[in-house]
């Protein structure tokens, strides 16, 4: 019988790594990889990436005056450093992220998608390779509106944890979104205290509930579940349009030979009585039915802190690269 991993790829699900680190991604062949800032700080303190530290400090020197501009420069090439050696492993896709800090500024964050673009074009690697990731705020979602409607830009809005939010990156045209499955059920464990079975996790449910709107109103957004906690949150979406699994979880799936049927597809969700709603252009009413899901609001507050936070502690061990 074939491995539950291969399984889970005959459902017709689209396997994505979430890892930084290139022989993992090998191993298991999936078909795009995503990355963050939490994943590459952990992957530049091995040796075996010291070359790509290197190469990144080496033209980060020659871009700014100050050290700052120097360290701000060097962590985008790195980046995109660690973004063209997995594309040299996978067929599809990577997303590189925008600095968590510009979450609020949509503006900055066009300006520095609009960078990295150019920085992968620079080395060879065409933009349809790439997904800029950009947290699931309402100033994020305008950013990825403006750059897929004005410069053909694809984005993955990440750190989402709401149908509100994926229902205004799905108008705003964002060709995929990241709904967080794991960090959903941590919140929920926490606050009830009780233990969710696979098919009652209110992580998986919010996936479902998204992916079901989706194809109930023919929005093309690709929905790609993504921080898991377990298997069983993994296998209840099979279907789904794309998934982003952690090693440890890959490992699981690829040594594992239990069934793995397909949970969802777009036939059952046309005959869903699921109402239309609409946010892109009005703020207000975004904001108000965001604010009404505590889960989402601190969920999203805690996902941009934890990324800032790791993006500042890999400048700094780049800072002391740049003055060695």
């Amino acid at each position: 019988m074939a491995s539950s991993l291969d399984q889970l790829k005959a459902t017709g699900t689209v396997v994505v790594c979430d890892s930084g680190d290139f022989a993992t991604i090998g191993k298991y062949k999936p078909e795009d990889a995503t990355t963050n800032p939490s994943l590459i700080l952990a992957a530049a303190k091995k040796p075996e990436y010291a070359h790509l530290i290197d190469n990144a400090v080496a033209y980060g020197k020659q871009q700014g005056k100050t050290l700052d501009e120097q360290v701000d420069a060097t962590l985008d090439r790195l980046l995109v450093e660690f973004g063209k050696e997995i594309l040299n492993i996978i067929p599809g896709k990577v997303s590189t992220e925008v600095d968590a800090r510009f979450s609020f500024d949509t503006e900055a964050s066009v300006n520095k998608a609009l960078h990295i673009i150019k920085l992968y074009e620079s080395i060879g690697i065409s933009k349809d390779r790439v997904l800029i990731k950009i947290a699931s705020t309402w100033e994020g979602i305008k950013a990825a509106h403006i750059l897929q409607s004005q410069h053909g830009v694809n984005c993955n809005l990440t750190l989402m944890f709401s149908i509100v939010q994926a229902i205004a990156a799905a108008e705003a045209g964002a060709f995929l979104i990241s709904p967080f499955v794991g960090r959903i059920l941590d919140w929920y464990k926490n606050a009830t205290k009780k233990d969710y079975t696979a098919a009652e996790d209110p992580g998986v449910k919010s996936v479902q509930n998204i992916y079901n709107y989706y194809k109930k109103h023919g929005y093309k957004t690709i929905v790609m579940g993504a921080s898991f906690r377990n298997t069983g949150e993994i296998t209840e979406l099979a279907g789904v349009d794309y998934l982003t699994i952690s090693p440890n979880l890959l490992e699981e799936l690829y040594n594992s030979k239990n069934p793995v049927p397909k949970k969802l597809d777009p036939a059952g969700a046309a005959s869903l009585d699921i109402p239309k709603r609409s946010y892109l252009n009005n703020e207000s009413l975004f904001r108000f039915d965001f604010n009404e899901d505590q889960m989402a609001v601190e969920k999203l507050r805690e996902g941009i802190s934890k990324f800032a936070a790791d993006a500042v502690t890999l400048k700094e061990l780049l800072k002391q690269k740049i003055q060695a």
